[in-house]
């Protein structure tokens, strides 16, 4: 006779959040936990199930009670009420025990190369719980596994366990073994009112629609700028060091330091006419003075292989000054009347939008209010679909700001998933288990299963919280 290897086996059959019934396999982690962990005390060395030849016994049991209750999974405190949540535990770790022995029959190992990278990572988690060396080893002592070595050889076991099982459901999925269930709507319903306290909550979103207006520098700023990077393109024809000019002239605050060091890039990461530049010079050649929405280039490629290319530049950009950005602004708010008054957004898009720097025109995908930049946030608290508002953003070092015209498409308010929402991943979750549970119904009936019901019926309801010799989290 054997004895189930695992003490808290990681790889829970865990009961999905949307519904009860079959189950599937998610991962977790051995339990060991700093003093004050909570523990439900039950009597130990007892056997409450086989699986052929394997005994399941309490301490088994409790151990993946109190790893259900890490979890922050709720254990009854009446006796009914326990001694069924036991059962389902007993029912886990007994299809766990099928599905190893399905593992062996067909023959699917886990090399421990395979998971030794996870076993360190959990290892070290572990670890960092704990004040100290000493306070780990105690820990450890206490729990009976050992020394850390003998620990780690556990965490081995049980992490090699978790992905033999994951393995054995994927190769039977594959091999058409486990075949989805038919779901009913009203089984959809049924779920659906058990779990939705439970689910996690709708965010509050927003969609939208977008001009971004950038201030544009003067004629005669732009001719100054141009005019200096053609007298330092003749510098550098005449053999000046194009690092030490880039880190002296540059306006690009990301490459100014590096001289004017770009990097690897592949094709279309930069605007399209600095792009087809880079990809055109041959290394150590110098092109023209290249003007783009960010001013005037001078590019020379260093590197070249044939997906990417490794290149510097000297920008130039005009000075724009306040006065620019008042022109802008007035140039944001006109735009804004005129689309309040029903001018068509494609062509006012296509006339003031900044293309020419890569902004977005619309963002049509609900985002989440939370997630928004802190002045979208500001400028569409308390709007809803239609309204239309006006705003400053940030621009870069040699633009200040930039105007936003923001009309909503949509906002949804935060709460209560509703069954229509979630219904089709419901169904599917429903399938999925049916499948499952068929699929362990046929393997029990291949299998001696034993479930001994006395040894449940024994148990007592733990301590409540707070009571005399019971540990707290």
């Amino acid at each position: 006779m054997r004895f189930l290897l695992s003490f808290s086996t990681a790889a829970v059959l865990a009961v999905a959040p949307i519904a009860g019934g079959a189950q599937l396999p998610t991962p977790a982690t051995p339990a060991l936990q700093p003093q004050g962990a909570a523990t439900t005390t039950l009597p130990l060395d007892r056997i409450v199930a086989n699986v052929g030849e394997v005994v399941i016994t309490l301490s088994n049991l409790q151990e993946r009670v109190i790893q259900k209750r890490q979890q922050g999974i709720p254990v009854p405190d009446d006796s009914v009420g326990l001694r069924t949540f036991m059962l389902s535990v007993v029912n886990e770790l007994i299809d766990e025990q099928l599905l190893m022995d399905k593992a062996k029959a067909m023959s699917i190992t886990v090399p421990d190369a395979d998971v030794s990278s996870t076993v360190d990572k959990q290892f070290k988690e572990t670890r960092k719980r704990f004040g100290s060396e000493t306070e780990f080893r105690a820990e450890l002592a206490k729990a009976g596994y050992g020394t850390p070595d003998e620990y780690r050889h556990f965490m081995l076991d049980e992490i090699k366990r978790n992905e033999t099982i994951t393995r054995t459901i994927k190769k039977l999925k594959e091999d058409g073994k486990i075949v989805q269930a038919n779901v009913t709507d009203e089984e959809i319903s049924d779920a659906y009112q058990r779990a939705k306290g439970a689910l996690p909550k709708r965010e509050a979103s927003v969609s939208w629609r977008q001009i971004i207006i950038s201030p544009k520098p003067t004629p005669a700023a732009k001719e100054f700028a141009r005019q200096k990077a053609e007298s330092l393109l003749v510098e550098l024809r005449a053999g000046a060091d194009f690092e030490k000019l880039a880190k002296r002239e540059s306006t690009d605050p990301g490459s100014k330091d590096k001289g004017g060091d770009l990097g690897w890039n592949r094709r279309g990461q930069m605007v399209p006419l600095f792009d087809r530049w880079m990809f055109a010079l041959p290394p150590g050649e110098l092109s023209p003075v290249v003007e783009t929405a960010f001013g005037y280039h001078i590019i020379r490629v260093d590197r070249k292989q044939p997906d990417e290319v490794k290149a510097r530049h000297i920008l130039i950009s005009p000075v724009v000054d306040s006065n620019d950005v008042k022109r802008a602004q007035i140039e944001a708010d006109s735009v804004a009347a005129i689309w309040k008054a029903g001018a068509p957004f494609d062509s006012l898009a296509k006339k003031h939008h900044d293309f020419a720097s890569g902004e977005e025109t619309m963002l049509l995908t609900p985002y989440p209010r939370a997630q928004l930049p802190v002045p979208y946030r500001t400028a569409f608290t308390g709007k809803g679909a239609k309204d239309m508002v006006v705003f400053q953003i940030a621009g870069n070092a040699n633009v200040p700001a930039k105007f936003v015209v923001a009309q909503l498409a949509s906002a949804e308010e935060g709460g209560d998933l509703t069954l229509v929402e979630v219904k089709e991943r419901f169904r599917q979750r429903l399938a999925e288990e049916g499948g499952v549970k068929r699929l362990m119904d046929q393997l029990r009936k291949g299998e001696y299963v034993n479930v001994r019901t006395e040894a449940l019926a024994a148990l007592t309801p733990p301590p409540p919280a707070g009571a005399a010799g019971a540990k707290t989290p």
